[in-house]
């Protein structure tokens, strides 16, 4: 026997012998559905939405920075660009 003919063989024993195991639940399943009765349907119960209201925020005004404040910040801007240059 050949490898390719081997081959063949194998993978369609492979295909009848899935075919068989899909047949024999297939039968396992009715056979449950069927010992287990009608199907009985439950009633859905719907939950009431509850609407959540919405709470106003007041907008805070935003505070102009003084001189000497802006300064500072300034001055920060100063130090951190002259550290990043030297790396």
């Amino acid at each position: 026997m050949s490898h390719a003919s081997m081959l063949k063989a194998r993978r369609q024993h492979q295909k009848t012998r899935k075919l068989l195991d899909l047949a024999a639940k297939q039968a396992k399943r009715l056979a449950n559905q069927a010992a287990a009765g009608p199907v009985v349907k439950k009633e859905k119960v719907k939950k009431e939405k509850i609407k959540k209201e919405k709470v106003k925020t007041e907008k805070v005004k935003k505070v102009k920075l003084t001189s000497e404040e802006l300064g500072r910040q300034e001055a920060k801007k100063k130090v951190l660009d002259a550290g990043k240059k030297k790396k």
